[in-house]
């Protein structure tokens, strides 16, 4: 039987977060915590970015040039326990967009997910005093393997951070073992989304051909979410790695997990989701051919709220939400490095799960270097062809990026 903590009751990760900053800063009088909090090192991050969408429909061609700043301060080792905090805005200097939810307002134009933001992006206490394990508390990023079901949206300039307690473990030989509990995700729309979600995974790195993970997610959604019937439990494992032969390096990966209901969760959700990669690198060249399900089961299709959804699926974003029916994205990617500048393209061709439907097809082009040990540009472009899904749209970037 479920149990549901009183509301005066449950502990704010934000607000515990920053009483036990406050409770460190004040041990600094004692003149021992002085030192690691002026020792520290700041952090900046600027990002400059123009957008272009282009959609065959009835909406406005949108134009975006925004920057993305960010500023934070990470203080040096006290005993084991570290803290961080980082600020970040958003503002656009070319606003010809709609920026998405309760944002500019602009909805004659397409869609393009920036909207003038300024927030704490992170704000973590850091605890390693542990063997072998780093405990972290307040809001922070978190990324897990490729993304595909835990990540930071990097892509889009305003990350999608969590009010979390994280923990990682590497006590055992060749295992790591991360536990997150999520009181509250901030979307890149800059909006808050209140969960109460249990993550846990447990990779194997012990064999010789590849890496063995296995993990459970456990999404729960509050009632003011207005989300509460997705609430979904995830259960999934995957083998990843690689293979010398001569001067070819085989690649492959294989990765199957269930979505079923989760606390009040709809009783229809029920939906497999399959991902096999098999490819190989030589002379400096990747060739991959990918298939990635997201199974169909009559409600939603299988879920990946939290992932970093654009680095899958197409740069397009045409298939944020999976569809009722699911889908099938059977994909080729070659990339490589020519004098320094990173090269990429992908082919998509979406399907349905079910019913037959040829959603479209898809391709992905991007060029990207990295100038000196501070700033890299990027150049990158996506191009969908509608079938029996959304509208033909294409997509176009250029970026330029400090860190420091």
């Amino acid at each position: 039987m479920k149990t549901t903590t009183p509301s005066h009751y449950r502990i704010s990760l934000p607000a515990l977060t920053v009483t036990a900053l406050l409770a460190i800063t004040g041990s600094a009088r004692a003149g021992t915590f002085t030192e690691a909090l002026g020792g520290g090192k700041p952090k900046l991050d600027v990002r400059l970015r123009y957008e272009h969408v282009d959609q065959d429909n009835a909406l406005k061609e949108a134009d975006g040039l925004t920057v993305r700043t960010r500023l934070g301060y990470a203080t040096a080792d006290y005993k084991g326990l570290t803290a961080y905090a980082e600020m970040e805005n958003t503002s656009a200097l070319i606003e010809d967009y709609n920026s998405g939810p309760g944002g500019n307002g602009k909805g004659q134009y397409s869609v393009i997910a920036d909207p003038d933001n300024t927030e704490v992006n992170q704000a973590f206490l850091a605890y390693s005093g542990i063997p072998d394990s780093t405990l972290k508390l307040g809001r922070q990023r978190l990324i897990w393997d490729n993304a595909r079901f835990l990540g930071n949206v990097g892509w889009r300039q305003n990350e999608q951070t969590y009010d979390a307690v994280s923990f990682v473990n590497t006590s055992l030989p060749h295992i790591t073992l991360n536990y997150a509990y999520i009181d509250n995700v901030k979307t890149i729309f800059g909006t808050d989304t209140d969960m109460s979600d249990h993550l846990i995974n447990l990779s194997f790195s012990g064999l010789d051909f590849a890496d063995l993970t296995v993990y459970g997610y456990f999404l729960e959604y509050s009632a003011s979410s207005g989300r509460r019937a997705n609430s979904n439990q995830t259960l999934g494992a995957y083998l990843d790695g690689g293979y010398e032969i001569g001067g070819l390096k085989l690649l492959y990966r294989a990765e199957y997990a269930n979505q079923s209901d989760y606390e009040d969760g709809n009783s229809s959700i029920d939906a497999d989701y399959y991902h096999f990669i098999l490819g190989g690198t030589i002379s400096g060249v990747t060739a991959k051919l990918g298939y990635e399900l997201l199974g169909a089961d009559g409600f939603s299709g299988f879920e990946t709220p939290l992932a970093t959804k654009h680095a899958f699926n197409g740069w397009a974003d045409l298939f944020l939400n999976t569809p009722v029916n699911g889908l099938q994205d059977s994909y080729l990617a070659l990339s490589g490095t020519l004098k320094g500048v990173k090269l990429l393209g992908v082919y998509h061709d979406f399907q349905a799960d079910k019913g037959g439907a040829d959603y479209g097809s898809e391709v992905d082009l991007l060029a990207a270097r990295k100038f000196a040990k501070n700033y890299t540009a990027g150049i990158k472009y996506a191009s969908y062809n509608a079938d029996a899904f959304a509208v033909d749209t294409d997509k176009f970037w250029l970026w330029g990026e400090l860190t420091f």
